[in-house]
């Protein structure tokens, strides 16, 4: 598997930043140190930031965002 980062944001808050996820990758890193996951958000593909994007909506891309 590729390297991922993790900070911790909050009391009960991860945020990981991977550069290629695998299925289930982020379950399974919690898995192994007892931690349970109870909700994933995704902020980002690449430069792209998803905003607001509710789950099943999407967007045009807009100039200069590829990934």
């Amino acid at each position: 598997l590729c390297p991922a980062t993790v900070n911790q944001s909050g009391p009960e808050r991860l945020v990981f930043v991977l550069t290629e996820g695998r299925k289930r990758q982020i379950r399974r890193m919690c898995e192994l140190v007892e931690l349970k996951v109870l909700a994933l958000v995704r902020t980002r593909i690449g430069k792209v930031h998803l905003g607001r994007l509710a789950r099943g909506q999407w967007r045009y891309l807009g100039p200069g965002e590829a990934f």
